[in-house]
């Protein structure tokens, strides 16, 4: 589904920092307070989100592992392997995520998907493991599991101070099997195929043989498919499902299109069950419009939900919106001008359509970047350029990007520093904390991102060590939101030496961090101006303790890295 042109973006932004200083930034009081109007909530901005694929992550309930006739026939890891909302919600429990720091989770789509089989060309026989072909929005997968399995993971999350985050699709249904049927053409368009070469050569177009491209740009009504309520029917609840369309129609005064079908679907599963955002697929190749209702109609299920449930998680936080915008991101990527995305013959910016941020797609192509001037851009950029405000998550990896930072995991160390010590939010794709390859022999394509995480590699020494260096990065960066949402100055470069500082929103906070890895023996790491003379320090990474003394503190025995904080 990608259209790539990130080696334009790198040049540019390469460019940019070819003039930038060398030298370190002085601390201003001033500069800490640079708030934009209508920013976006400091923590979703510094927030740590564990991506995973729901079907390859952990597997609790082996009965349903061949669900409606799915059986292990397709190709190399395109089959269901057997991962579901039990094994997730065990995970949960066992404090999976808390250790790593995670703020929030988000799962690949969880509604109910194509039953059969597609032969994708040279890829082979696909099933819908992944939760991208939908079926019926308003239903689980049976793979994964029941919505009794859905709501007992989403309370185990917010009992674990954990937001979910669901991926969620309204572009497109899923292909065309023996097991399931064609959409009304009233629903979805045919033709023409996309060629990326103008709006409507993106949105008003199919973008795969193997989907169904939803009319997401008309307002014409249209009768719901006669399937889908035969189906409703067979299950016993088609007499409730007919009743929530008419009192959502009734409320809301939307025709009865199918983009405000879709938009009742989803925001089901937020006043239902409580869910605390949306990563939003394809999020180009829908009308924008439509986004934008979407974040108004799920701000009010939300409401509707805290209001019910308020011993639930602190409902402290406004609904979460991140896009999918393959082409966009930091630092001029691809099709992004400033900080919207440019079609060719119209421009787009999401945060104008409830977008909260969209993925930085360019962060493997910006690790090229030596890291000083690569955080300095993106400071630029994030405090006072055109993302100023905005909420972004980096990544190294994802499930369908080709180009992942480091796909055979030979940095896996130096990567997760980059990653969680980077300005913006941080997406951990499942797996990278204990280097799950990416290179997966007898694979096509995008399957050999998608492997099954490997719980016997994290309980050996090596993934236990790999482990415990993501937990040290991830705790430290969920307890200083300076490190994705404050301000960066560099305080020195052997070591390179920086600070981040936040004060906005009743947020204070601020931190020193040292990169030390390649270094021995004791270090004199310069906090400058940061923390008040005698200010106790503790390093994170190591445990050590310290104080400052003329703007240094001493560390007798540093790690890769050196995480300072104020002993409280």
């Amino acid at each position: 589904m990608r259209h790539v042109t990130a080696p334009r973006a790198l040049a540019i932004a390469m460019a940019g920092v070819a003039a930038a200083s060398f030298h370190p930034v002085p601390l201003l009081a001033q500069e800490e307070t640079s708030v934009q109007p209508e920013t976006v909530d400091p923590r979703w901005r510094a927030t740590t989100i564990y991506f995973l694929l729901t079907d390859r992550f952990a597997n609790g309930d082996p009965t349903n592992d061949r669900s409606v006739g799915r059986e292990p026939k397709g190709g190399p890891l395109r089959s269901f392997e057997g991962g579901d909302l039990k094994g997730l919600t065990q995970m949960i429990e066992q404090g999976w995520f808390n250790d790593l720091g995670v703020d929030a989770i988000w799962t690949t789509p969880v509604i109910e998907n194509v039953h059969g089989f597609v032969e994708e060309g040279e890829w082979g026989r696909t099933y819908a493991y992944h939760g991208y072909w939908p079926k019926d929005w308003t239903a689980v997968d049976p793979n994964l599991g029941t919505e009794g399995d859905f709501a007992a993971m989403v309370k185990a999350a917010h009992g674990k101070g954990l937001r979910v985050i669901v991926d969620v699709i309204a572009n497109h249904a899923g292909p065309v099997t023996p097991h399931d049927p064609r959409w009304p053409e009233t629903w979805v368009r045919r033709k023409p195929a996309c060629d990326y070469q103008s709006y409507a050569g993106t949105v008003d177009c199919e973008l795969s043989f193997t989907l169904q491209d939803m009319r997401t740009g008309s307002d014409a009504p249209v009768a719901l498919p006669d399937f889908l309520i035969a189906k409703w029917r067979r299950e016993g609840r088609l007499k409730r499902e007919l009743a929530e369309l008419d009192t959502f129609f009734a409320r809301t005064g939307y025709p009865r299109a199918p983009k405000y079908y879709l938009i009742k679907w989803l925001t089901d599963w937020v006043r239902d069950y409580g869910i605390d955002g949306f990563r939003v697929d394809t999020a180009k190749h829908v009308d924008p419009e439509l986004w934008g209702v979407l974040k108004k109609e799920s701000a009010i299920a939300l409401a509707e939900w805290r209001a019910r449930n308020p011993d639930r998680i602190a409902g402290d936080r406004a609904f979460y919106m991140v896009g999918e915008v393959f082409n966009h991101g930091l630092l001029a990527n691809g099709q992004s001008v400033g900080a919207a995305y440019d079609y060719g013959d119209r421009i787009v910016d999401f945060r104008d359509h409830g977008f909260d941020g969209t993925i930085n797609m360019g962060f493997p192509a910006h690790l090229v970047m030596p890291l000083p001037a690569l955080y300095r851009a993106f400071d630029a950029e994030l405090a006072t350029g055109a993302f100023a405000g905005r909420a972004t998550l980096n990544y190294l990896a994802s499930h369908d990007d080709m180009a992942s930072y480091d796909r055979p995991r030979a940095k896996h160390l130096e990567s997760a520093e980059a990653l969680l010590l980077a300005p913006g939010g941080a997406q951990i794709y499942y797996g990278d904390e204990i280097a799950r390859s990416l290179v997966i022999p007898g694979t096509k394509g995008d399957a050999t991102l998608r492997s099954v995480f490997d719980w016997q590699k994290a309980d050996t020494d090596a993934g236990r060590a790999m482990l415990q260096h993501w937990q040290k990065l991830g705790q430290f960066r969920k307890r200083h939101p300076a490190i994705g949402a404050g301000r960066h100055h560099e305080l020195a470069f052997k070591p390179y030496t920086f600070a981040r500082i936040l004060n906005e929103a009743a947020l204070t906070d601020k931190v020193v961090v040292a990169m030390t890895a390649g270094t021995t023996g004791p270090l004199t790491i310069r906090t400058g101006t940061v923390y008040p003379e005698g200010t106790l320090l503790r390093d994170s990474y190591s445990g050590e303790i310290a104080r400052v003394l003329a703007g240094v503190v001493h560390i007798a025995n540093p790690g890769r890295v050196v995480l300072l904080e104020a002993v409280e």
